[in-house]
């Protein structure tokens, strides 16, 4: 799994969806005025900026791992607090937070069930833990058609159907390993536009995550008989493309 690239990169690839789930996100974990909020696994910081909307910066802090994306998110959003830590060891003391959140990061944790042990720690006891993952199981994310295309041509290529939290239900069986009670789960589903084939692919090309990372394991041929067997299976013109996300909140008790 390649992370090593550019807040931009980052943002090309899967910015177009993640910032439009901030907000179902953060309504489905309650984020209210008043609270202390903490967005674990930050990236560039979609989430984070929608959390000090509500909430004011100096409420909200975020740890990344990343140091391009930290740098990202703390450019985007100068007065909240944002640390390069991973999931698994926040630097944070006990019961501090009214809500931690995971936006997209659960299925590339090391070890999801200590990062969501971790947050659980971090919470107040009647706090919300909160995460979201793509529906890659159901085949309902927004890397599908890449996905399918690649795997017709390479039935052992390894999409990430299988990851933590792609699958219905797992994010709950992930949260209550980790100690914590399921409080509702559902999917989220957000839309994103592309002006033409070519807005859709180029993103691919940055080498951003397991897809990125595939297409750039390829050889020049086969790289350009995927991008055809994407292309057959997509709209020639401007299209629009909906995701669903998995999402669970569990309470800290």
């Amino acid at each position: 799994m390649s992370f090593a690239v550019s807040a931009e990169a980052y943002a090309a690839f899967m910015g177009r969806f993640s910032e439009p789930l901030a907000p179902p996100f953060a309504d489905l974990a309650g984020v209210a005025a008043g609270q202390r909020a903490l967005d674990v696994g930050a990236g560039p910081g979609a989430l984070t900026a929608e959390l000090s909307r509500r909430l004011g910066p100096d409420a909200v802090c975020a740890v990344e791992p990343s140091e391009s994306f930290a740098w990202a998110a703390a450019s985007r959003v100068p007065a909240a607090a944002i640390s390069r830590a991973a999931a698994e060891r926040l630097p944070f003391a006990a019961a501090g937070f009214d809500v931690a959140l995971a936006q997209l990061v659960v299925h590339f944790m090391a070890d999801p069930v200590a990062g969501l042990r971790e947050m659980g720690r971090v919470t107040r006891p009647g706090g919300i833990v909160a995460a979201t993952v793509w529906d890659f199981g159901g085949g309902r994310d927004p890397l599908t058609m890449f996905w399918r295309a690649a795997l017709e041509l390479d039935p052992a290529a390894r999409d990430e159907s299988a990851l933590a939290g792609a699958r219905a239900g797992h994010l709950a069986e992930l949260l209550m390993q980790a100690g914590l009670e399921p409080v509702r789960s559902t999917a989220l589903t957000v839309t994103s536009r592309y002006a033409s084939f070519d807005d859709w692919w180029h993103p691919y090309t940055l080498g951003v995550g397991p897809a990125g990372a595939h297409l750039a394991s390829l050889d020049p041929e086969r790289r350009a008989e995927l991008r055809e067997r994407c292309r057959s299976r997509l709209p020639a013109g401007a299209f629009e493309l909906t995701a669903a996300a998995w999402a669970t909140t569990a309470r800290v008790g």
